[in-house]
């Protein structure tokens, strides 16, 4: 009795050491897996096709990085970021569970591969490091400091080094160099929307790196509304809203007038002005039935021609997308694109000096069964990110 007494003291001061030393591989689980899960993307001619429903729903079941938190030192490319804001919305609420949405239509992304045939990349294998970060902590009390977390969330991410470095021209071969106004050379960040509001603290995000931006915006609205118009502005932040953002954001000086564009647009309108203040807002503008007279690819033409060799900042309503397609959003209105014709459109934008994204106003609680609209807002996504991974932020030097 004495000896097994002696044993059993002997044992607890053993892992008692051992808790103190912070021993705690002594103390793991049989079968214990010590780093957390990291995608692993099939290359060409291997297995796909896996059991992409399991495990934890990232983006395209990208790494889960804590970027805001306790991998705040962590380098990365692209990141995606969910904004779960959505008390800017005028009409249908919801929006604040887009993030999420998203992230379940994107699961199947991966099925086969994950190489997009018609701009000739794998994003996922382009020797970049993706990852996805979860959301911006945002309040649903006051927006004031909700759009206020957004763009210090954001701006985080912006600022963060690169993982990769530039590298060399393709064709010269020689040394690129970053194409942002301070000098550095930043990662880009896809963000998850939330109601269009998230914009605007985006745009004061990007500003503090590139300056004023050329914007690429698909839409069924213009979003540059005079706040005595839209809303009515009973106070100062009900100014602030996902009606009136652009405009705003021309106030500050965020928009690089003359070489921003809208497309998509079929909206009503309060009246004519709503155009000249439009104009005035720095955009040109491609409507939604243009579709049928210029096509897809006379589209394509009308953006790169005014966007130039600009950097510029993609963003993306769900609502350009007809809601035959896309059902599950704020403010539906019918006449709009297919999810092809939008996807074919992004296509076209190859080349472009993209520096971030954004999706914006999916609202999955109108949705089909079928996820009809949080799969296409993750294959529009595909594309953007495509194109990002083709073309380095970067330029030779003069």
């Amino acid at each position: 009795m004495a000896f097994l007494l002696a044993s059993l003291v002997l044992t607890a001061v053993a892992l008692v050491r051992a808790h103190d030393g912070h021993d705690h591989d002594l103390q793991m689980p049989l079968g214990y897996v010590k780093y957390p899960y990291q995608a692993m993307y099939p290359g060409d001619d291997t297995v796909t096709a896996d059991s992409i429903f399991s495990g934890i729903t990232t983006f395209a079941r990208l790494p889960w990085v804590q970027c805001l938190g306790k991998d705040r030192d962590e380098a990365f490319d692209i990141a995606f970021i969910g904004a779960p804001f959505d008390t800017g919305t005028s009409y249908r609420p919801g929006a604040r569970f887009g993030p999420a949405g998203i992230r379940a239509g994107s699961r199947r992304l991966t099925l086969y591969g994950g190489y997009n045939v018609p701009l000739e990349v794998n994003p996922f294998l382009a020797g970049l490091k993706l990852v996805d970060c979860g959301d911006i902590p945002v309040t649903p009390y006051d927006n004031k400091h909700a759009i206020q977390q957004i763009e210090d969330g954001h701006r985080t991410l912006l600022q963060r080094p690169t993982f990769s470095q530039l590298g060399n021209d393709s064709v010269t071969g020689k040394p690129l160099v970053p194409i942002s106004k301070d000098g550095k050379h930043h990662p880009r960040v896809i963000t998850l929307g939330g109601d269009h509001t998230i914009v605007l603290p985006i745009l004061r995000s990007i500003y503090t790196a590139y300056g004023a931006i050329s914007v690429i915006h698909f839409d069924s609205h213009l979003d540059t509304w005079k706040p005595k118009v839209f809303g009515g502005a009973p106070s100062d932040q009900a100014a602030i809203n996902h009606g009136t953002y652009f405009y705003w954001a021309s106030q500050e000086g965020l928009i690089k007038n003359g070489s921003s564009i809208h497309g998509a647009i079929r909206t009503t309108l309060s009246g004519p002005a709503d155009y000249d203040n439009d104009d005035a807002s720095g955009f040109q503008r491609i409507e939604a039935r243009e579709i049928d007279t210029i096509g897809t690819d006379g589209i394509i033409k009308k953006i790169r021609e005014t966007v130039g060799d600009m950097p510029v900042y993609l963003s993306i309503d769900i609502d350009s997308i007809d809601p035959a397609f896309a059902p599950a959003t704020g403010t539906p209105e019918t006449g709009g694109w297919s999810t092809r014709e939008l996807r074919t459109i992004l296509r076209g934008l190859d080349g472009l000096h993209i520096v971030s994204a954004d999706i914006v106003e999916v609202a999955p609680a109108y949705d089909t069964n079928a996820e009809l609209t949080t799969m296409a807002a993750a294959d529009v996504l595909y594309e953007v990110m495509s194109v990002m991974a083709k073309t380095p932020l970067g330029k030779v030097a003069n």
